[in-house]
């Protein structure tokens, strides 16, 4: 998952696959991908949205990506 973060393939702001298809899709156990998804949140690779999902967080804050305010 790291990887495929780090490489663009999910891109920031963008989700990532829940628990039950990324076991499916990994080959794994939910238990295994729900570590994964806590490592990859306490390391700040992703941040969670309650009742929306899990989703790729920018680099430089940890967080959803920032928004441009000086175009508003």
């Amino acid at each position: 998952m790291r990887s495929r973060i780090r490489t663009g393939e999910y891109q920031v702001g963008h989700p990532i696959p829940g628990e039950p298809r990324m076991a499916e899709e990994f080959g794994i156990a939910k238990g295994t991908a729900r570590r994964v998804i806590n490592e990859l949140l306490k390391a700040g690779d992703v941040y969670t949205v309650l009742g929306k999902g899990t989703f790729v967080a920018d680099p430089e804050t940890g967080g959803p990506p920032r928004r441009d305010t000086e175009d508003e």
